[in-house]
């Protein structure tokens, strides 16, 4: 179950980072998005906000009930 855990908490861990990423150059690196209507710019942060959301309960749950044997010596 371990090598599951840990796919699962590296995919949900990446997934975050694309989505601060991909807020950050929302929000201090606007001008190099190119041409993008505002409407196009709203839609981006409100999925990387999701993604950031979708992530972090994906974590939160791994942590939960997925969390790794402690072995008792």
């Amino acid at each position: 179950m371990s090598t599951l855990r840990d796919m699962l908490y590296t995919s949900a861990h990446a997934d975050r980072a694309k989505a601060l990423l991909t807020l950050d150059i929302l929000e201090n690196h606007a001008a190099g998005i190119g041409d993008h209507s505002t409407d196009d710019f709203y839609k981006n942060a409100e999925e990387a906000l999701s993604m950031l959301v979708e992530a972090d309960d994906r974590l939160e749950a791994i942590e939960k009930y997925l969390e790794k044997k402690k072995q008792v010596i």
